[in-house]
């Protein structure tokens, strides 16, 4: 179908939105059976690449010489020596294997050491076995953290889950960027001075200091998967 140009889509100078209309798929170097959207890149300004994995049954992603966290989006592969299935996580350097069709949201970044800090160590893990919590203390917004509160990440990793008409208590600016992956569900995003509908599959990237803020609307929970540099 035509869609004479139009899009939800935006680029904006502190901000992208990007929707799966505007997806462009392409190999990355040494993969096999697989392809990548790339959703974010030092070419955009950013200092993390983030992008979606898609795989054929044993397509591969060779190592990377950058840190590297993977989100199963859905199908099964395996990292770290461990097999993974949607909602599981792994943090490390190796390659990913696929067992079967699969969707896995990549993000790399150049280590950034803390003097007497070496980088961590590989893991593995999955989502929903972590105990959640309550953000500032509301019930309806739940945070899971999937890089561990240790000096020694240069970034973290969460998903975030809103019940129906759940918002953030304030609009955040902040000195920490952001890649945004609407996993369920939407909601409306203010972004700088522009405000956004959003939906599963769309993915968002904030610069520092951009404007930020998000409302859940219908009638299930949103839920998005966010990176932001930390402690650094």
């Amino acid at each position: 179908m035509h869609h004479l140009g139009l899009t939800r889509g935006a680029n904006c100078a502190d901000h992208l939105l990007q929707t799966p209309d505007t997806f462009v798929r392409a190999p990355l170097p040494g993969m096999r059976g697989a392809t990548a959207i790339v959703h974010i890149a030092p070419a955009r300004g950013a200092r993390f690449m983030q992008y979606t994995a898609e795989f054929d049954a044993a397509g591969h992603l060779p190592p990377s010489a950058q840190q590297r966290f993977v989100y199963v989006l859905d199908g099964e592969v395996r990292a770290n020596g461990q097999r993974l299935a949607a909602g599981g996580f792994a943090y490390g350097h190796g390659p990913i294997d696929a067992s079967t069709k699969a969707r896995v949201a990549v993000i790399e970044k150049p280590y950034e050491p803390l003097e007497g800090a070496a980088e961590p160590a590989a893991f593995t893990g999955i989502e929903m076995a972590l105990g959640s919590e309550a953000l500032d203390g509301n019930p309806a917004l739940q945070v899971r953290k999937m890089i561990p509160a240790d000096a020694s990440f240069d970034f973290a990793v969460n998903t975030m889950t809103y019940q129906p008409g759940a918002a953030l208590p304030m609009v955040e600016i902040h000195v920490m960027e952001h890649g945004l992956m609407m996993l369920e569900g939407g909601g409306i995003y203010r972004l700088g001075d522009r405000w956004y509908p959003v939906a599963a599959g769309d993915f968002i990237w904030m610069a520092p200091y951009c404007p930020q803020w998000f409302g859940a609307l219908g009638d299930k929970p949103a839920k998005y998967l966010i990176y932001k540099d930390w402690n650094r």
